[in-house]
């Protein structure tokens, strides 16, 4: 009864199933994989000691920035130089903008030092002036952003002074030297040396920004979309073995019928519509 398996049709359909079943298996146990390595990632985060209660450490040894070392403080010393503001940024659910200062260090190299966040538009709020002089500053390290950073303007046409994004692909592109493919947020806002009462007041106004946690540590959106597709293929599986019983059963119920005489074998019986002519009438 089940020799039509055997025919050249059926070897088509029992080698696809062959090789996707498998196939469903593997790419659903990856994502399995990838989901557990993501719930990993954030206990790990979780249990790392807040960043004011780590030891700081020389920028250079934290480099690269990796799910590890994101949110470590790090220390670094060299000269402020140009400064940007990045709008659109919230801090409490309140509008407004990070000012950030390339920190240019004896290797060459700057730095971008976001010394905090202030309220209101960016190009019309007052901004406090970096510190002179030689400047030491330790901040909570962070990765370079890119367009699927939360905040990150992306689109451009930003006036003269202004980013939307922090990253040193962005960055080296308006300024003479290279950039650190990283970036830190200061724990205390800087005050200028020497400043007066006015300008340490207008220096008290930015708020540190909080270091954000490294992408990819947490159980977000991507997290669940693994679970998700993890489902999908094994129901991708089920749904190929499903279909295949179920063709099988089909067609044994057939030669079953056929054999029984319940129904006409269609692949013995002449198709009539294939006759060469018109059946010729009896002669009377």
């Amino acid at each position: 009864m089940y020799r039509f398996l055997l025919t050249p049709r059926w070897w088509g359909i029992n080698l696809f199933v062959v090789l996707a079943i498998p196939f469903c298996v593997f790419m659903g146990t990856w994502q399995l994989g990838r989901f557990e390595d993501r719930v990993q990632t954030h206990e790990a985060a979780d249990k790392q000691p807040a960043p004011g209660t780590r030891t700081a450490k020389p920028l250079d040894e934290l480099l690269p920035v990796d799910t590890v070392t994101s949110g470590r403080p790090a220390t670094a010393t060299g000269r402020y130089a140009d400064q940007f503001l990045v709008p659109g940024r919230k801090l409490d659910d309140r509008n407004g903008f990070y000012v950030v200062d390339m920190l240019r260090t004896d290797s060459g190299k700057a730095l971008p030092v976001v010394r905090g966040w202030l309220p209101g538009k960016a190009g019309h709020t007052s901004v406090p002036a970096a510190p002179t002089g030689d400047v030491t500053v330790t901040g909570d390290l962070q990765a370079s952003e890119n367009p699927a950073t939360a905040g990150v303007d992306a689109t451009g046409g930003l006036p003269d002074g202004q980013v939307g994004m922090i990253s040193a692909a962005s960055l080296v592109n308006l300024v003479p030297y290279d950039v650190y493919d990283a970036w830190v947020t200061l724990q205390q806002p800087d005050t200028p040396a020497g400043a007066g009462a006015d300008a340490a007041k207008g220096a008290a106004a930015l708020r540190p920004v909080p270091a954000a946690a490294a992408q990819g540590t947490g159980l977000d959106l991507k997290a669940f979309q693994n679970l998700g597709y993890l489902c999908e293929w094994f129901v991708f599986a089920a749904f190929v073995l499903f279909m295949w019983f179920r063709l099988v059963r089909r067609e044994a119920e057939a030669v079953r019928d056929v054999r029984l005489g319940l129904v006409a074998d269609t692949d013995a019986t002449p198709d009539r519509d294939a006759d060469t002519g018109p059946e010729t009438p009896a002669a009377p």
